[in-house]
């Protein structure tokens, strides 16, 4: 490791020449930026040896990602951005080599929370159900689970600040735990990523960029108010960073608060009221030979679980019973370890999930202690002509332990250990990527009650080894045109409830049986994308085939149990098939209209044919925008109007009824108002504006008749301190 004092300055100019100013200049690997004066000009100091990536954005320009090679104590980078009416080009974390998007050879959704907070929705999953072949499970409006092409509960791996989330996530009425304050974008993996993420990644990963810090040398500030009619419901955050050329830290505290929905007729669905309470804080330090940032952030939430359906009518948002209380702690270390050629990232977290059912008293009926410690180290050896390569470990060790009266699944530690590697070569037009992993996971429990009766478990200790691998092919067959091709597999160990389950899980209103037996899922899945891409059309079109031997699901046994039927928990092989197209018209020379339009469908079905369970129906997602400026007061409005169809739901298992189609209407308003010195961003939406009246497929209020939401005005403020 040497020691260097290396700067880098430039300048930032536009095709007709001209400079750009307030341009993006950022430095992912040390967490550091800074933006281009009234010249054009840039400078960052106290940069490793090495080699060092920058991204340049700026809005209305295509991004550029440019990789200095082998730093020298002065450095000089100038750009010329081109001007792209279209979506910006964003780099991907949640891959291995951090590609622009249209570097890299997966195809990968990426969408800025700003973006998906525009379109009005209450919650950070209601926004990610928004992308095209991604859905929700919900419980009324406060519960929602993701949904990656059919696949969702512990298929699904969601990533925060670098670190797997682990909170339960195999229970129906266990959501997301993670808030939108303080978080920059989403990249969505669509298809197994076990070879990055080792299990639980079989269906997908949704991976969580925190937000930036500030610019070196910069202090900043900023409050946002949100109004939601339907709920009464109000969310609020406050949030200031600052930074050093060396020195960063941010903070941000949230809270959210909401009483029962209403639904099309004005009624409220009793007790599916909610208050959430967030709280984000970063410290980072960065030199010339390593960097590191440690965040931390607290999740608190208190939700109602609406059993009575419509009943009494309240606009409280105190929760009654039955509801739960999460108390969520994740802290991870984030470090980039600088060598002449090469680097290191390790990345550590821990996550203390602390979740307690309450029935009829504040006596917790049900309360698991989760605790897990998380470890990736990632060393990216130096560039080989036209080869990267990096090689990788990755582990976790976790605890459950009960404290409640009821059980749901036994005291338990969990194991994992993986190692993989992944190449990366690059010529001409094209890009080839593949890789190789191995993984063992170990589940140990401890034996509870008396054998036979509920809430009893027999002890266990079961080992699972698994070895998956990838290939990846890119190429642009013309210019304007990119073909994807991607072969993968990924795997998931059955998980302590599939295991050991021995009770009535609440909500589900079924007595379920675990099978210690269980095998590992294991899938192999093929993509295909096909993207178009010029300044005024841009099309795309994924295909997939997954197929999936030993899927764990429930099946009735046909006997009863404490007035419950009794399901338990089998295998069969299964396939999942369908995709998404899409397309992004901006007609010259209206620069200001904007039209998407989106289309995604999933079949999932056994090997006899019969359909699986909660799987999405088709949806197809029409967006007519438009963006203007009103004078010097009024900058980067928008308004949109928003017409989505899902369709009937009619292939379902065979515990599942049939849904019918609807037809939602959704306006959008905005922009950034200027007085004076002054200036602060507006938000408006309508959703549901038609209050029309309908039930999600993959609503668990469903099976009791009752409806989503109805018709919901937000409004939103944000103002720069």
């Amino acid at each position: 490791m040497l020691s260097a004092q290396n700067s880098v300055s430039g300048t930032v100019t536009d095709n007709q020449n001209q400079p750009l100013t307030g341009v993006s200049v950022y430095a992912p690997e040390l967490h550091k930026g800074t933006t281009t004066d009234e010249n054009g000009k840039y400078e960052l100091k106290n940069l490793p040896n090495g080699n060092l990536r920058l991204s340049f954005s700026y809005v209305g320009y295509s991004n550029q990602n440019k990789t200095i090679v082998k730093l020298i104590k002065e450095n000089t980078l100038d750009i010329t951005l081109v001007e792209s009416i279209l979506e910006m080009d964003e780099v991907v974390v949640s891959t291995p080599f951090n590609k622009l998007q249209s570097q890299n050879v997966m195809k990968i959704d990426h969408e800025s929370i700003k973006t998906l907070q525009q379109k009005g929705t209450s919650t950070l999953i209601e926004g990610l159900a928004t992308i095209p072949g991604v859905s929700q499970i919900s419980t009324g409006t406060s519960i929602g689970k993701p949904v990656i092409r059919g696949l969702s509960g512990n298929r699904v791996l969601v990533y925060s600040q670098g670190v797997r989330i682990e909170n339960q996530q195999f229970g129906d009425e266990h959501g997301l735990g993670l808030n939108d304050a303080g978080i920059e974008s989403v990249e969505v993996i669509k298809g197994p990523a076990s070879l990055l993420y080792g299990s639980d990644a079989l269906g997908g990963v949704l991976y969580f960029n925190p937000e930036k810090f500030a610019d070196a040398g910069s202090f900043k500030a900023n409050f946002s108010q949100k109004y939601f009619t339907n709920t009464q419901g109000s969310n609020s955050s406050i949030g200031l960073k600052t930074s050093t050329d060396n020195w960063k830290f941010l903070a941000r505290g949230s809270f959210n608060t909401h009483s029962d929905y209403k639904i099309a007729d004005g009624d409220r669905v009793t007790n599916s009221r909610y208050n959430e309470t967030d709280f984000k804080t970063g410290i980072g330090y960065s030199n010339s030979s390593f960097s590191s940032v440690l965040r931390y952030n607290y999740n608190k939430l208190d939700i109602g679980i609406p059993e009575e359906g419509i009943a009494g009518q309240s606009s409280s948002k105190d929760t009654q019973f039955p509801r739960q209380g999460i108390f969520n702690h994740l802290f991870s270390l984030n470090n980039v370890i600088f060598f002449e050629n090469s680097k290191l990232d390790v990345d550590l977290g821990y996550i203390s999930n602390d979740r307690s059912e309450f029935e009829d008293s504040n006596d917790a009926a049900l309360r698991m202690k989760l605790n897990t410690f998380n470890y990736n180290a990632k060393y990216h050896f130096p560039k080989f002509g036209k080869i990267e390569a990096i090689l990788g470990i990755q582990g976790m060790h976790q605890t459950n332990k009960n404290s409640g009266e009821e059980y749901l699944i036994p005291n338990a530690t969990t194991n994992d250990f993986g190692v993989f590697g992944t190449a990366n070569y690059e010529w001409n037009n094209s890009v080839l990527q593949a890789g190789l992993r191995f993984d063992n996971r170990n589940v140990t429990s401890e034996a509870h009650g008396i054998l036979g009766e509920e809430g009893s478990f027999e002890a266990l200790d079961r080992s699972f080894d698994s070895f998956n691998a990838s290939l990846g092919y890119k190429t642009k067959l013309a210019e304007p045109l990119t073909l994807r091709l991607n072969v993968a597999t990924g795997f998931r160990a059955p998980n302590l409830a599939e295991l050991t389950s021995n009770g009535v899980h609440e909500g589900t209103n079924r007595y379920e049986i675990g099978n210690s037996n269980l095998k590992t899922e294991q899938n192999i899945q093929t993509d295909l994308n096909l993207e178009y891409k010029n300044s005024h059309f841009e099309f795309f079109v994924n295909g997939f085939y997954n197929h999936v031997n030993n899927y764990i699901y429930t099946s009735p046994t046909g006997d009863v149990l404490d007035n419950n039927d009794v399901f338990a928990y089998v295998q069969d092989n299964a396939k999942l098939f369908g995709g998404e197209a899409g397309l992004h018209f901006h007609p010259h020379p209206l620069d200001w209209l904007h039209f998407e339009t989106s289309f995604e469908t999933v079949t999932g079905k056994k090997d006899n044919d019969d359909y699986l369970p909660l799987i999405p129906a088709n949806n197809w997602n029409n967006t007519l925008r438009t963006e203007f400026n009103i004078k010097n007061w009024f900058k980067e409005g928008y308004a949109s109007l928003n017409v989505s169809s899902t369709f009937d739901q009619k292939n379902v298992s065979g515990f599942e009824s049939a849904s019918k189609g609807y037809t939602l209407v959704n306006l959008g308003f905005g922009g950034t108002v200027k007085l004076g010195k002054t200036a602060f961003d507006v938000n408006l939406n309508g959703n549901n504006l038609l209050d029309k009246k309908y039930i999600a497929h993959l609503s668990r209020l469903k099976t009791d008749g009752i409806p989503n939401i109805g018709r919901n005005i937000v409004l939103g403020v944000n103002f720069n301190l």
